[in-house]
């Protein structure tokens, strides 16, 4: 068992997503950073999908009630183990009694905590992720306990590995053609791919609201589809980039789709970067 001594500024229990159930109106969710998320896993020899903690801007501080090998990726920060920093490790052996904090996030926003074997927590249509509308979990709390299977954890891992992914500030977000992209004049397109973009602090694990305001004339449409990377426009002009909690369905331009790759990329930019949208052909 792992005690939840500090919580951090919100963390949770994510896997890959909850997938099969969007005609109900169940979001996908999801970690925020999927490339993290797996890499974490990798490193202790998961499954990609396996149970594990995601910790965002701040992180949280665990107490070890039993031997455990953990790994973490994404974002960097200071860790500590005992009060002790731990430099360019992130594979662990874990001892009883052993204290495992993270600091405030430096380059990124996101942090994956991963267990051999993952997290066990309660599956809710087909998934571990928390949502609150679905399993009546939003974030972790102070004390909680979080479960894993003890007798897995004395498989032997390379320790001393190092991350080898980076966190990718490319300022250009690159993303495809939405349902509405035909509605776009050429100097609509023009503008929203010349525009530096910046996040606005209203944003969060549903959507990413972009503070720069284009003016382009854009109608409402009848709700439809929409899912995590769709970028939406509203009548006044702001943009907000769908993330992994969406909605199922959406009444706003869907303008562009953001690729897999670039819904990592972009959950872990920094608010100051500026951002442009780069349009694959």
């Amino acid at each position: 068992m792992i005690e939840v001594i500090r919580p951090g500024q919100y963390s949770s229990i994510q896997d890959l997503g909850r997938f099969g159930y969007r005609s109900m109106g169940v979001p996908i969710s999801g970690s925020m950073d999927q490339s993290s998320a797996e890499l974490a896993n990798q490193l202790l020899g998961n499954e990609a999908n396996a149970a594990l903690v995601e910790m965002t801007y701040v992180g949280a501080t665990f107490l070890f009630q039993e031997c455990a090998t953990i790994a973490f990726a994404g974002a960097r920060c200071e860790v500590k183990l005992n009060n002790e920093i731990i430099e360019d490790r992130s594979v662990l052996n874990i001892e009883v009694g052993t204290t495992l904090s993270f600091g405030a996030m430096k380059d990124g926003n996101f942090l994956y905590l991963a267990i051999i074997g993952g997290f066990k927590t309660e599956m809710v249509l087909g998934s571990a992720c928390y949502y609150e509308a679905i399993n009546g979990m939003s974030r972790m709390t102070k004390g909680m306990t979080l479960f894993f299977d003890e007798t897995l954890q004395k498989q032997e891992i390379k320790l001393n590995e190092t991350r080898s992914i980076r966190i990718n500030q490319n300022q250009y977000i690159e993303v495809e053609k939405g349902p509405e992209f035909h509605l776009l004049t050429n100097e609509d397109l023009q503008l929203l791919t010349e525009t530096e973009f910046t996040i606005s602090p209203q944003s969060n694990r549903m959507g990413f609201r972009l503070n720069e305001q284009v003016e382009i004339d854009s109608k409402e449409i009848i709700s439809s589809p929409v899912q995590p990377g769709t970028v939406q426009l509203t009548k006044g002009g702001q943009l907000i980039v769908l993330m992994r909690d969406a909605q199922t369905v959406g009444g706003y331009f869907r303008v562009f789709q953001l690729t897999p790759e670039s819904i990592n990329q972009l959950a872990q930019a920094s608010r100051k970067l500026r951002i442009k949208f780069l349009l694959l052909d």
